[in-house]
């Protein structure tokens, strides 16, 4: 392999870096958002009220389809960085843990 085409596939190496961790911050985002399905109501929540009829399972069927494609899409992530030793890659993938936290830390908030 030449310079030219070295150079090629670094650059393109290095762009999947900065669209997956996109990727994951929009999953998390999406997280959040399906998992306030599942918020106590602030209108239940300043009477104090706390119906837990039917939460768990709703965030549970909510949550655990993002979570499961987040995780596989992660792990594949990961194990092409290290494979690969791609160090640029290894940082945007190392930065999502921080968003997943966040958005994670959101969600148990409001339960």
């Amino acid at each position: 392999m030449n310079s030219a085409q070295s150079y090629k596939h670094d650059a393109k190496a290095r762009s999947w870096g900065p669209l997956l961790f996109t990727i994951n911050f929009v999953g998390a985002a999406g997280y959040v958002v399906a998992a306030s399905k599942a918020w106590v109501p602030a209108q239940e929540r300043a009477v104090g009220l706390h119906s837990v009829t039917g939460e768990p399972f709703i965030w549970s069927l909510s949550v655990f389809p993002i979570w499961a494609v987040f995780i596989l899409l992660n792990l594949i992530w990961g194990g092409f960085t290290v494979a690969r030793r791609q160090r640029r890659s290894g940082i945007w993938w190392l930065m999502t843990i921080p968003v997943w936290l966040v958005a994670m830390a959101v969600d148990f908030t409001h339960h």
